[in-house]
């Protein structure tokens, strides 16, 4: 580069960052000290880097659910939700995530089997996607009180991409129990 250039260079070349999007991560635990795992995993996910902001909700407690449905033998769940403001890309939040699981303790050896801590991306803006490797928006969450009644106490307007207000889904949920 001609030296004149690079003197009179300014730093004018703005770099350019994604826009923030708000993400919705469940959050679960039945093992160990459930309420101090859920309050560490929600101090790391401010600490990553991209977050601007997260917004969590009070836990509140529930069945473990299996594949078979309720299972009212295994261990109570305490549940949350958290709206993390990021500008970090879908599958990168999700590697986050997981690496948040493992750092407190969460093994995979059973699919819905009992763990130290569960985070779950529920929604990413109003991303839809069907790769296998992120499914969004969670293809179950529609029919989750446990984290749609956290999430609507955060956001009184939320929407879970293709499937409507959380104030409804949760309404109809709640009808059919």
């Amino acid at each position: 580069m001609n030296r004149r250039l690079a003197q009179g260079f300014t730093g004018d070349v703005e770099r350019r960052h994604p826009a923030p999007v708000e993400a919705v991560v469940a959050l679960g635990s039945n093992l160990g000290d459930r309420a101090a795992t859920l309050a560490a995993a929600i101090d790391d996910l401010a600490r990553l880097p991209l977050v601007d902001a997260v917004r969590a909700s009070i836990p509140t407690e529930s069945v473990a659910v299996k594949p078979d449905g309720p299972d009212v033998s295994a261990p109570a769940y305490l549940n949350g939700v958290a709206l993390v403001t990021t500008r970090l890309a879908p599958t990168v939040l999700l590697t986050y995530l997981q690496a948040i699981e493992a750092r407190h303790g969460r093994q995979r050896q059973e699919r819905w089997g009992d763990r130290t801590l569960d985070l779950d991306l529920i929604a990413f803006g109003d991303i839809r996607s069907a790769d296998p490797r992120l499914t969004l928006p969670h293809p179950r969450a529609f029919e989750r009180d446990f984290v749609l009644e956290p999430w609507l106490s955060l956001d009184a307007d939320a929407e879970l991409p293709g499937s409507g207000r959380v104030d409804a889904l949760l309404e109809r949920l709640r009808a059919t129990l």
